[in-house]
Order: structure tokens, then C-alpha cells, then sequence
């Protein structure tokens, strides 16, 4: 059994279509569909259910397609760092980064990394965790830093800790609620604006609002570009949560002020960095990697032991 036929299993265990499969591998559905008989012909077991509906693993193919994707998947790990190897060569990297640290921690990262490699490219994308973690497990990115308190538990995946960023809400100057002790449902009348509440936070918010679920919890908008919360903030009553990092510029300048609530206590959004497990980063990217620690820890707080 060689890796190619291992490669059309998991295509097959990916698109539930022999069509759909030959397509991606290249292949006629003829050749494809011979490729899959023989495999079942070389273990002796049926691998596919093919009599209703579309194509669904066995439990014997359940079992075997994990284990191709591990063999496929270190097969790739270990051309790549073969290549980087007899290369000697730092190489071009992507990675990602959440709404804050995109806003607090990228800026300092690039400008350092451009500065130490002009000759390399990097490309940088930034979004919510959820789709950063498809484009880590797609290996389109190398790591991405970001709130990784939903994130759930993967073994393909491996979080590091960068610390904490304190969080509150922010109004403009001249808010009716600016400068006065105030509760967090005074200010919830306002709409909130923010990023994807994580979901510890999100619980505390819908208890203080006496509801009996997060999910009946609804912003006034809930959006990953901290530039237009920011905005939102300034030209309205909009209530604006996000990091004391992201806007310190504003606060310092006066024109957003923090709110002082007598009933929230102290929220943070927890920093992490994510890479596959068992996955040598490519050099540029261990560089990468350094530079955001460096600069998170200048600008996050350790998180508690």
C-alpha cells in the first residue's frame, strides 16, 4: 500500500463522491474507482458502503482512514523540512491572528519582521479563531495567534499561552454614562458592540442581564474588525467592548473613556498561540514565532499559574 492510495482513501472519506474524489486527485472515475477495489482487494475488507446515498466509511475504513491521514500527513511534514533542510534557506511563511492581537500585536511583529527579512514575504491573515483553525488544519497557515478559551480540545493542535489582555467597555467623551459609576445593564441599553464574546465571558454578561442563557444574549453587533467598533464608539452611544491594548491611543488622546461598572469584575481575553502538534515550523516561521512572543510580552499580562 503506497501513500498515493492512501491519499485517494481519505478523498473519498473527504467528498463521500467517487466523482468528486477522481476530480481532486486527478483522476478518471474508472482509475480512481480501481484504485479504492484495490486496496480492498489488497486488506481484504470493504472500506465504503456504496448501496444508498452517498459514499460512507466502514467502520473498518473509519479505522484505517485516521491512520492514513497521520501517515499522509507526516509524509508532508517530512518533505518540507527535507527541502528546508538542503535549502538552507529561511523561506516565505503565513500565519494568522485574532481581532485583538491583529490590533495590538501584529503591528510591531510585521514592522520587526520586515525590518530583520526585507527579502521575505509573509502573509498575514486576520479573522475570528474558528476559520483560523481551518486554515491551520488545511496547513494553508503555520500558527495563529489568538483568544483560545472556545477553541476545543484537538489532538492535531497544540496552545501555547501569550498571556492576557485586560478588556472594557469603552464609550466616547461625552457619553451620558462617561464619568459616573453605572451597572452593566445601564449600559447594556446603549447596545453593545464586539468581537465574538468568548464563552466564559459571554455566561457572566447573560447573568448579569438575568438571562437564563447566553444564547439569548444579542449585541448590537458583533463584528472582528476592532476599526469599526472603534469608529462605531466615537460617532455614537454605541458601547464599544474590547482590549485596554486596542484603543490605549484613543483613552491616552480622551477621546474614549472606560466605564466604570459597579458589577462586572475584571474580564481578559486570553492570548494563545496555536500550531499543529508534531509539525516542525519552517524557520521563517520559528523566527515569526519568537518576534510574538517577544512583543506579547511586552504588551500582555503573564497569565496565572
Amino acid at each position: 500500500m503506497d501513500l498515493k492510495r492512501l491519499g485517494h482513501l481519505v478523498a473519498l472519506a473527504d467528498t463521500r463522491h467517487f466523482a468528486r474524489a477522481a476530480e481532486r486527485v486527478h483522476l478518471s472515475q474508472p482509475a480512481f474507482s480501481r484504485s479504492i477495489q484495490a486496496i480492498e482487494q489488497e486488506l481484504g475488507m470493504r472500506l465504503f458502503d456504496r448501496e444508498t446515498g452517498d459514499v460512507k466509511p466502514t467502520p473498518a475504513g473509519d479505522f484505517l482512514i485516521t491512520r492514513a491521514r497521520r501517515l499522509l500527513f507526516d509524509a508532508r511534514c517530512l518533505q518540507r523540512d527535507a527541502l528546508l533542510y538542503r535549502d538552507s534557506e529561511l523561506g516565505d511563511t503565513a500565519f494568522g491572528a485574532g481581532p485583538f492581537p491583529a490590533a495590538t500585536i501584529m503591528p510591531a511583529v510585521i514592522s520587526r519582521l520586515r525590518r530583520a527579512h526585507p527579502g521575505v514575504c509573509l502573509r498575514l491573515e486576520m479573522n475570528n479563531w474558528q476559520l483560523l483553525l481551518e486554515r491551520l488544519r488545511a496547513e494553508d497557515i503555520e500558527f495563529f495567534v489568538a483568544e483560545v478559551r472556545d477553541i476545543p480540545p484537538d489532538p492535531r493542535i497544540e496552545i501555547k499561552s501569550l498571556g492576557r489582555q485586560s478588556a472594557h467597555l469603552f464609550v466616547r467623551a461625552g457619553h451620558p454614562l462617561a464619568g459616573r459609576r453605572c451597572s452593566f445593564l445601564e449600559a447594556w441599553h446603549y447596545g453593545l458592540a464586539a468581537i465574538k464574546v468568548p464563552g466564559p465571558v459571554k455566561a457572566l454578561l447573560a447573568r448579569l442581564l438575568g438571562r437564563s442563557a447566553a444564547d439569548e444574549m444579542a449585541l448590537a453587533l458583533e463584528c472582528d474588525d476592532l476599526s469599526l467598533l472603534r469608529s462605531l464608539a466615537l460617532s455614537s452611544d454605541t458601547v464599544c467592548a474590547t482590549s485596554d491594548a486596542a484603543v490605549a491611543d484613543d483613552v491616552r488622546a480622551g477621546t474614549l473613556v472606560p466605564l466604570e461598572l459597579s458589577d462586572l469584575p475584571a474580564v481578559y481575553s486570553d492570548m494563545g498561540l496555536v500550531t499543529l502538534r508534531n509539525r516542525t515550523p519552517s524557520p521563517m516561521a520559528q523566527r515569526a514565532i519568537a518576534c510574538v512572543r517577544e512583543v506579547a510580552a511586552t504588551v500582555n499580562l503573564p497569565a496565572p499559574p
